[in-house]
């Protein structure tokens, strides 16, 4: 039985909301990964990311389309991470160094501002200064 059209339509929509996703973890992952590692390591988290990318791509399309992997939507897939890669990556890649820069930046003044007083309390507790 072929599926209606609005089901597909949907199915393209979710492929395509796939590859957006797949694209911003790589961006993501290109930040964490760092540039000073052996390669042998480098190779290890890269299998690991693209494992843990389908785990995630896979449970995103099973809970909005009930994992119907037809061959366009893979193409969607890979056509949508591809233009991404192209074209969003790029500005995304800032905006997400921004906003781990901040939030970096804000758990350390946070971790500072928490220690303070327990820094207090044992200075006065052991007598040093």
């Amino acid at each position: 039985m072929p599926l209606s059209l609005d089901v597909q339509f949907d199915i393209v929509i979710y492929s395509i909301l796939s590859g957006i996703l797949a694209g911003i973890l790589f961006d993501l992952y290109n930040i964490m990964r760092g540039v000073k590692i052996p390669k042998i390591i480098i190779i290890l988290e890269d299998i690991l990311f693209w494992i843990l990318t389908a785990i995630i791509v896979f449970t995103f399309l099973l809970y909005m389309n009930y994992a119907f992997l037809g061959p366009y939507v893979y193409i969607f897939m890979i056509l949508t991470l591809i233009l991404y890669l192209k074209l969003i990556s790029p500005t995304v890649l800032k905006i997400e160094t921004y906003i781990i820069s901040k939030l970096g930046k804000f758990i350390r003044i946070l971790i500072k501002n928490l220690i303070y007083p327990i820094r207090i309390i044992y200075y006065g507790i052991s007598g040093k200064k």
